[in-house]
């Protein structure tokens, strides 16, 4: 017997009179974003999600009382009064929580054991590289005295869809531009790797580059400057509960204004009748209608699975002909390899260490692009990812999608090896630094980029899609902005996350916000947001039933 939710859901036409039906496929962030803001402005919405969690990369996983959070190290907007802020407080992300902020943004060290400290206040900064390398006084105080002018300025452009924007919006965004047009234009113009090679000092050349825990290649000094100034004000956090927490946190707001979303709901095929989405067919069948479906998903199998490939024009076939493939288009996929330890972890380490490898430490980390190793002491992070009395320790590096992808299709024994041979290394290498941890590390828990493609979709196992100030930047810019996060030629249908506003939870999150407010100025509708009343504290037993995910997760284990 059909529910009678499913009935309503099944039913080609709507009752008459009754709010306008909206289909939302992928409960990541931008999903459940979209279903929010839907439901706050009067729709009836539901997600199909084809996991058994929400949050897409913004997940963690559990084995043996340990929680691995996957995806956030900082998040922007955990501090108040900036609109970043106001969409995660619309969203219930941060309802009951604790932020934890870290006074340095990452350290650097290589193989000599020579360290370099990124610490987010300026002056602390500056005083510590003039020790590091005297020689290069003048590009450390030009470096130190851009972030002191970014720790002044805020703009989080993320409450209302670009061409949606009245001109008193625009003449805001234009007041707090102007007087630092120069300090955009000139950090945005120069590639931080032609600024680190000025660098005399060889640590400081590389250490630069890897300010985001490894280099991201092709990024200029305005993204680094900006979020070690939103680290500076408390405004890139980590929120009690990570990933998972922030997700949970998340989809507790979107069912409690009244949506719903189905688990182990793998969307096939986007319903289409007269060059307009009617609705969605689910693995085995099922047929599902709406008068308007968003696509939070991957985008390549979006635009060439759901929909055939049939909705297209220039901007979206130079992304996904041209630049998909094209190397530094696509954010580096990861390898991750969490550890769990009996014990505390040493006091006197940074919450993250960038380590950098010689080349022959590096080529025995199995599909690696870059020589380097990313530590990150979890425990430090927030309560709940360890047992009482255990820490947690997630090690990473930037790794090529196709190695394992390969493996895993062609020689599954040899993929098994090669995880294995990542969880050696590790094990090898925290023990050599932390000899007083060798003999208390647990368990080492590998996922590869393929792991992350199988559980998540996403194109070549990248996490954060297209990357910021590559050839694709533009081009998505241009879906959201002239396109309004439509297909060419299909009414009825929108497509939100990160694959249209590039990388990033806020940015994902955003989509969300963007796609609803062009839906209602089309259907006439006001667009409607306020901010979550929840002030229940936020503890780890709101993530879910952790044992069941502990037996699943060793099920798909057995198959990753």
């Amino acid at each position: 017997m059909r529910r009678e939710e499913d009935t309503e859901w099944t039913r080609r036409e709507p009752a008459p009179g009754s709010p306008p039906r909206v289909i939302v496929v992928g409960a990541g962030m931008a999903g459940l974003s979209t279903g929010c803001y839907a439901q706050m402005s009067g729709m009836r919405t539901r997600i199909f999600e084809k996991h058994v969690l929400p949050g897409g990369c913004c997940t963690a996983w559990s084995r043996d009382g340990y929680l691995f959070d996957y995806c956030i190290e900082w998040l922007i907007g955990t501090a108040e009064g900036n609109d970043a802020h106001q969409v995660w407080r619309e969203l219930g992300a941060l309802d009951g929580k604790t932020v934890t902020n870290f006074e340095l943004f990452n350290k650097v060290t290589d193989e000599s054991g020579r360290s370099v400290v990124f610490y987010n206040d300026p002056g602390r900064l500056e005083a510590h590289l003039l020790e590091v390398s005297p020689a290069d006084a003048r590009l450390i105080r030009s470096f130190c005295r851009d972030l002191r002018r970014f720790t002044e300025i805020e703009l989080y452009p993320f409450l209302t869809a670009p061409a949606l924007r009245t001109v008193r919006e625009k003449a805001a965004t234009l007041r707090t531009v102007l007087p630092a047009f120069r300090l955009f234009w000139r950090t945005a113009a120069t590639p931080m790797h032609r600024f680190a090679d000025r660098f005399e000092d060889p640590l400081l050349r590389k250490a630069f580059r890897n300010i985001f825990f490894q280099d991201p290649e092709g990024f200029p000094l305005l993204p680094y400057l900006f979020n070690m100034a939103a680290a500076h004000h408390g405004n890139a956090g980590f929120p009690q509960g990570g990933s998972l927490g922030l997700a949970r946190s998340v989809e507790e707001r979107y069912t409690s204004l009244g949506g719903t979303v189905s688990y182990r709901a793998r969307t096939e095929k986007i319903l289409v009748e007269n060059d307009r989405a009617i609705g969605v067919e689910l693995r085995g069948g099922r047929r599902y209608y709406a008068e308007h479906v968003v696509s939070a998903c991957d985008g390549h199998t979006t635009i060439r699975g759901l929909l055939d490939g049939k909705y297209t024009g220039p901007r979206v076939d130079k992304l996904y002909d041209e630049l998909l493939e094209s190397p530094g288009t696509l954010f580096p996929a990861v390898v991750s390899a969490f550890v769990g330890v009996e014990g505390p972890l040493p006091e006197a380490d940074a919450h993250s260490t960038t380590y950098l490898l010689g080349a022959e430490e590096a080529a025995a980390l199995p599909g690696a692009l870059q020589d380097s190793l990313v530590v990150q002491l979890r425990s430090r992070y927030s309560d709940g990812f360890a047992p009482p009395g255990k820490s947690v320790v997630h090690c990473t590096y930037f790794s090529d999608y196709t190695h394992w992808a390969d493996l895993r299709r062609t020689d599954r024994r040899r993929y098994r090896e090669e995880k294995r041979q990542v969880a050696d290394f590790v094990r090898t290498f925290l023990g050599r630094r932390w000899p007083e941890v060798a003999g208390r590390i647990e368990l080492v828990d590998v996922a590869t980029p393929a792991t992350t493609r199988r559980y998540t979709g996403n194109h070549n196992g990248s996490i954060l899609a297209w990357k910021a100030f590559s050839d694709a930047d533009d081009l998505a810019a241009g879906l959201v902005g002239r396109d309004r996060m439509r297909l060419p030629g299909l009414a009825g249908f929108s497509m939100a996350g990160q694959w249209v506003g590039m990388g990033g939870l806020i940015r994902a999150a955003s989509t969300g916000r963007f796609a609803v407010q062009y839906l209602c100025a089309e259907l006439g509708l006001p667009f409607r947001a306020h901010e979550s009343t929840g002030t229940e504290p936020w503890h780890p037993g709101r993530l879910g039933r952790l044992p069941q995910l502990d037996r699943w997760y060793a099920k798909e284990r057995r198959g990753s």
